[in-house]
């Protein structure tokens, strides 16, 4: 039976709502005054803009804002309503704190936002189709940033980001929470240093791929910009699956926008930007990526795609598939007490309860030794003396991050490079468009990672980007 080792529910809604994976509460007047003890002088806080204020974003709002050397100046969203629930957040929190004359300024357009020479950095958490062309914009106007992932839409754009971010030199983070939370470090390390021999295979567990957009039309709500929102994607009539109209605590986390191809990958780029960057990290791959994708040749097409790595530290070919079922194991859960004494007890929970798990999302890597399961609440190994055993002090360990959030603000000071640079996050998504290219064209595909191209394929190389629409073109470097 494989030894797992589990994050209880508590833990995980805990740190979920620290990363900003579930909906948004607002910080508690004690938690708000402990984060403020140390406030640094207004000439020493690091300047904030937000530009995109959803359910994701206003989760880093309530944070940075109540930080001691953060201080937010301005917010931006289309919506209107967003917009202003996102102002209040802040003069609120100011207020409770006495920071005196602190103020925050909204806008619609992120332009303005840009504009301003006292802003520091700026946090993107838009929909995907807007992240590379606000990001160029933020570094040609001189900000560090946070952008969340799936940090672009195409090919194209991951490089043409790169080279924005090294040219104007600035420090990058990609919002790929999981290089800071959860096990994942822990089974990169154990991966990296030969606990599983070298590795063959890795499955993929999330959902599928994305769709284009047939949404009936809707009255557009007034206080939405629907022209800006749309951006880059071809013109259509509004939809409130793709802009909700109310404040991002009154609808559903997973947004609508995220299954329409005009402005996301699915699932492909949502959870893939997790667990192929965990991937990618595992098998000390960076900066670099797979040379092939192979079609589906299972029962259903929307999973089974393929890519293959070959020159990994970790494994000479190394196949990682996209699956719906990643892995499946029986455990032991702590025996059910009819009559629980509410006295402490200082004896451990007897596990005598057998359960079968399904995961249907996480990583699997398959290597000579065993096999190693990952996910953010649980991390299992077959056989269970790989995660018994410790790794040593000779055994070299990833860099531990004190939080996606937390060391960027800090590598803004030092100027160092983030946990999840530009770079980093930018060869992540890529991996998720090869993934959905073989889908939607289904065809295997080579990939020249270093080169950035499909070499020898005409056609292939025409996907790497895709049409704009007139007036939303990519920003020139």
């Amino acid at each position: 039976m494989p030894h797992r080792s589990s994050v209880t529910r508590r833990d995980f809604v805990r740190r979920a709502a620290a990363i900003g994976l579930a909906a948004p509460l607002l910080t508690s007047t004690r938690a708000l005054r402990a984060a403020t003890a140390t406030t640094l002088p207004a000439s020493e806080r690091i300047t904030l803009g937000f530009i995109g204020i959803g359910k994701q974003a206003t989760g880093h709002l309530d944070f940075l804002s109540g930080l001691g050397n953060t201080q937010v100046l301005a917010v931006c969203d289309v919506a209107t309503v967003r917009r202003d629930r996102a102002k209040q957040i802040v003069d609120d929190k100011y207020q409770l704190i006495e920071r005196q004359g602190a103020v925050c300024d909204a806008y619609k357009d992120y332009r303005e936002l840009l504009d301003r020479k006292d802003i520091d950095a700026v946090v993107i958490g838009t929909p995907d189709h807007w992240h590379a062309s606000i990001a160029i914009e933020a570094c040609k106007a001189g900000k560090d940033v946070y952008c969340e992932k799936p940090l672009t839409l195409t090919i194209h754009e991951a490089k043409t980001l790169i080279d924005a971010v090294r040219k104007t030199e600035r420090i990058f983070q990609v919002g790929s929470q999981q290089r800071s939370q959860g096990p994942f470090r822990q089974a990169c390390d154990y991966i990296r240093n030969g606990r599983l021999g070298k590795i063959s295979e890795v499955h993929v567990g999330i959902g599928p791929t994305s769709k284009w957009c047939d949404l009936p039309s809707q009255d557009p709500d007034p206080g939405i910009d629907w022209d800006m929102w749309l951006g880059q994607a071809p013109t259509r009539p509004y939809n409130e699956t793709l802009c909700h109209k109310g404040l991002p605590d009154t609808y559903p986390f997973n947004p609508g926008w995220r299954d329409f191809r005009e402005y996301s990958g699915g699932f492909i780029t949502d959870w893939g930007a997790h667990h192929f960057d965990i991937t990618q990290w595992a098998l000390d791959m960076d900066h670099s990526g797979p040379v092939e994708t192979r079609v589906s040749t299972g029962p259903d097409p929307k999973y089974g795609a393929q890519v293959v790595y070959r020159g990994s530290p970790v494994g000479e070919e190394i196949v990682v598939t996209h699956v719906h079922k990643v892995y499946e194991y029986d455990t032991l859960e702590p025996e059910k007490k009819k009559n629980s004494s509410t006295q402490p007890t200082t004896q451990p929970e007897k596990l005598t309860t057998p359960r079968h798990v399904v995961e249907e999302n996480g990583i699997l890597f398959i290597g000579e030794k065993g096999k190693l399961f990952v996910s953010r609440s649980t991390i299992v190994s077959e056989p269970e003396s790989i995660l018994l055993e410790p790794l040593t002090a000779t055994d070299q360990k990833l860099f531990v991050s004190p939080g996606q959030r937390e060391n960027w603000l800090r590598c803004i000071k030092s100027r160092e490079l983030p946990i999840c640079d530009v770079e980093i996050g930018a060869r992540s998504v890529t991996v998720c468009h090869l993934v959905n290219l073989t889908y939607w064209n289904g065809r295997p595909l080579k990939w020249d990672p270093a080169a950035w191209e499909f070499p020898g394929d005409s056609e292939a190389n025409g996907w790497r980007t895709r049409e704009r629409r007139k007036g939303y073109e990519l920003p020139e470097l």
